[in-house]
């Protein structure tokens, strides 16, 4: 496997980690990218930008993130809040007048970030020109009633979180989340890292595809005890978890133009992994070519304070969430218990953790079937730890 990319000394190791990706785990083209103190230590692609192709992975070869774009939108309302634009604990009515409708009328701001605004799921799921319309998706939800008292108890809004997010963005701002994002973050940043893919970067999108993961080497004698996954709760038509992941049904095909150019930062961010680390970097400390963090200390604070905690009603597990990120925990193992950041439905991933100073992004082509902590993310943060215990 040809690697390219550099890695600081010390970091060897996340590089070892990333060649037995390929070796060990089913990877097909993938990157992976560390920043400490702001600067980058590790920054590494390989493989090939079709997973079933020989179209070489690029330095500049950009991915689908799925949910990993979930934490890049969350940045926005903490940044709106923290210039005075929005307050988390209004009535999300308070903007969005609409959204009032069908008993959600105590839904607050903050509800819509940590998973308890009780609108996981729609009744009559969009098809995928809806979803790709920006009109018909926050219609649907602001006419949704929800299916838990909001505030009451939380779980996952897998694609909701897109038009609940977007649409408060829109209303606060008068701008698109997607275009907020490009003027105020990955502009001055210089980040290849997008919701909303412009036409001018479409041809260096790599393809994805879902793809099996090799089994692991069966243990003599282990006697595993059975218990409830979100893939046995997907199976069943009327659980939250199927309703909630298709909220989109048919989903849409993730490798065409349309879908990513379109704003749905709950499954269609897109980005390299230098810029997804780089972007969380960009969150808790200064980076070259910026004169201070995105978030101040007390926005940083809110970011990883638990808001959420326990049997997750969608994914079934126990879960932990901040406003909008996801925080370190058995569902989402990430560096340390200050960590916050966000996985994507299938690998991708990126997080922050502000005691180390360190910065994480990985993306991948190859899709398994994982939703919070794929072995191969998880390989590399198991390696990482050990650099930064050292």
């Amino acid at each position: 496997m040809d690697v390219h990319g550099t890695v600081a000394d010390g970091f060897e190791p996340v590089r070892d980690a990333f060649i037995r990706n390929f070796a060990e785990r089913g990877e097909r083209g993938a990157a992976v990218s560390v920043h400490q103190g702001g600067r980058p230590v590790v920054d590494l692609w390989a493989g090939t930008a079709d997973p079933y192709g020989t179209e070489p992975w690029a330095e500049d070869t950009v991915q689908v993130l799925r949910s990993a774009g979930k934490g890049v939108a969350a940045a926005v309302p903490l940044m709106l809040h923290q210039r005075g634009q929005l307050d988390l604990d209004a009535p999300a009515g308070t903007y969005w007048p609409e959204f009032k409708a069908a008993g959600k009328e105590r839904v607050l701001v903050r509800h819509l970030l940590n998973h308890r605004a009780g609108v996981p799921v729609l009744d009559s799921p969009l098809t995928p020109d809806e979803a790709l319309d920006g009109v018909s998706g926050p219609a649907a939800v602001a006419a949704q009633a929800p299916v838990w008292e909001p505030g009451a108890a939380h779980g996952y809004h897998a694609q909701t979180f897109s038009w609940l997010l977007t649409e408060l963005v829109r209303r606060v701002t008068g701008r698109s989340l997607g275009r907020w994002i490009a003027e105020e973050i990955s502009g001055p940043l210089g980040l290849d890292l997008w919701i909303g893919l412009p036409q001018s970067r479409q041809h260096r999108a790599g393809r994805i595809a879902d793809v099996e993961a090799p089994a692991p080497p069966a243990a003599a004698g282990l006697r595993v005890r059975p218990r409830q996954s979100v893939a046995d709760a997907y199976r069943d038509p009327e659980s939250l978890t199927r309703r909630a992941f298709t909220a989109i049904d048919p989903l849409p095909d993730e490798n065409t133009t349309a879908y990513r150019a379109a704003e749905l930062p709950a499954s269609n961010g897109t980005g390299t992994a230098r810029s997804l680390s780089r972007f969380y970097a960009a969150l808790i400390g200064t980076v070259p070519g910026a004169r201070r963090p995105l978030f101040v200390p007390a926005t940083l604070t809110m970011a990883r304070t638990e808001e959420s905690a326990g049997p997750d009603r969608v994914l079934v597990v126990p879960t932990r969430f901040g406003l909008g990120h996801m925080l370190h925990g058995p569902a989402c193992p990430l560096l340390g218990s200050g960590s916050f950041g966000h996985p994507g439905r299938g690998g991708s991933l990126g997080f922050a953790d502000p005691e180390s100073g360190l910065a994480f992004g990985y993306v991948t082509n190859g899709l398994q079937r994982s939703v919070t902590a794929d072995p191969r993310a998880q390989a590399l943060i198991r390696a990482l730890r050990g650099c930064a215990s050292r």
